[in-house]
């Protein structure tokens, strides 16, 4: 009766959690898309040409899979992000691999937001899955010498293809075979980090140097933020993605926020006692070790390489491992109850959905009639902006892009005289957009 009463909690959390994915980017009035979604859309349009190497392949070339199924750019991104979760699920519940874990894991509003996000974060945690999957194999030898090697491997190199930071996981798999060289199957971890690197060093001078030999040198620059901000931004940033509830603080300030942030610390410093107090296995030691590494790494590239403050997007590859081994320390403790702190936090997303919320579809046709009416659904766009920090117009171009992916920004004021090139006032001279009043 205890394990059926179980399995329909389960079961109602998975199918809660679908549900809530869709909502969450339908009732969003660009349907949960960036400027970085534009690129993507674009770069999975002009595949196989290469449009830009700021972010790697493996991402737009999933969207321009799914195309080959009648799906848009925009629609094959959705897909991508529901079959993530789902395979999640799957794959935990068929291994016996932190399932109970993983659901949990993908009922947080936190995750639930990625799912539905047009970005890559979306694909690459189903493969951080795989990733300590393969590890935790090796650690307990059920997977060892060649076959190891190759397998965690394969894994790194994927990784790396989805996101850059990705190298952050690759050295720390390393690191940690050297600083464990006794262990038995430290040189598995060697050799697979020396592997990967390879690969991205290779990918360098293969790829990125050959469409764009400036790239790592102009986005190369040191003394870009003083310690003081980044420091505050770390801080602020963990907590957010350590808040099982709420992910996102009012960037207009507030004391809104101290609660937010005071929420995220406490669940910071539960973790750590109960990491202490219970002792971790190998694995264990290794998930903790790969995270506490990758935080640590995408804290210093802040100091030369330009990348947004660390949030809760920016960290799931590193806070999944950590999120993983607390839910299974609080299920030893408190069993079926940690459920709870699934449900809960959904029912958070429904309430901040609920009170930002937009219709993407309403705009989506009106945005369609007006490209169609222009003759510019199914050619090459340009939007105008003259800053990336005007939020208000390039949302406009977010929505654009959802519909035709072949659109790129410009701020170059001549190319406005393009009938090619479209502004937010040309835009919205024509039709009204529904906006939320929560920005």
């Amino acid at each position: 009766m205890i394990k059926f009463k179980k399995k329909y909690i389960q079961i109602s959390l998975v199918i809660i959690t679908l549900v809530m994915t869709i909502l969450r980017f339908l009732l969003n009035e660009k349907g949960r898309t960036n400027p970085d979604s534009i690129r993507y859309m674009r770069f999975a349009h002009n595949l196989p040409e290469i449009d830009n190497t700021t972010t790697p392949l493996g991402y737009p070339a999933a969207i321009k899979f799914f195309t080959f199924f009648g799906f848009d750019e925009f629609w094959s991104s959705k897909v991508i992000g529901i079959l993530a979760f789902l395979f999640i699920i799957f794959f935990t519940w068929k291994k016996k691999f932190f399932f109970k874990e993983s659901i949990v894991l993908s009922a947080l509003f936190s995750f639930i937001s990625i799912y539905s996000y047009t970005m890559s974060e979306a694909l690459i945690i189903p493969f951080v899955i795989l990733f300590l999957y393969v590890a935790s194999l090796i650690i307990t030898g059920k997977l060892e010498k060649g076959k190891a090697i190759l397998y965690l491997s394969l894994s790194l190199i994927a990784l790396y293809n989805i996101r850059y930071s990705a190298l952050f996981i690759i050295g720390g798999t390393g690191l940690y075979g050297l600083i464990f060289w006794k262990k038995k199957y430290s040189s598995i971890f060697i050799i697979s980090g020396i592997i990967s690197f390879v690969f991205v060093v290779l990918y360098k001078f293969l790829f990125i140097d050959y469409f764009n030999e400036n790239y790592v040198k102009d986005a190369l620059t040191v003394g870009l933020y003083p310690t003081s901000k980044l420091l505050r931004e770390l801080f602020q940033g963990l907590c957010t993605t350590f808040n099982p509830f709420i992910h996102i603080a009012n960037p207009g300030g507030g004391l809104v926020n101290y609660g937010i942030y005071g929420i995220g610390l406490l669940n910071i410093i539960l973790m750590i006692y109960l990491f202490v107090k219970y002792k971790l296995s190998e694995s264990e030691f290794f998930f903790v070790f790969i995270s506490i590494s990758g935080i640590i790494c995408s804290f210093f590239i802040q100091y030369f390489y330009p990348v947004n403050a660390i949030d809760y997007r920016l960290m799931v590859p590193f806070s999944i491992p950590l999120w993983l081994i607390y839910f299974r320390k609080l299920f030893q403790i408190f069993n079926s109850k940690v459920y709870a702190i699934g449900l809960l936090s959904i029912l958070s997303g429904i309430f901040f959905t609920w009170l930002s919320r937009g219709n993407y579809l309403e705009n989506r046709k009106e945005m369609k009639q007006f490209l169609q009416s222009e003759k510019l659904d199914k050619v090459p766009l340009k939007f105008y902006l003259e800053t990336t920090e005007d939020l208000d117009k390039i949302q406009i171009a977010e929505l654009i892009s959802t519909i035709n992916a072949n659109t790129e920004l410009t701020f170059k004021p001549k190319d406005t005289l393009q009938n090619t090139t479209l502004t937010r006032y040309k835009v919205l001279q024509k039709i009204r957009i529904d906006r939320n009043k929560y920005q």
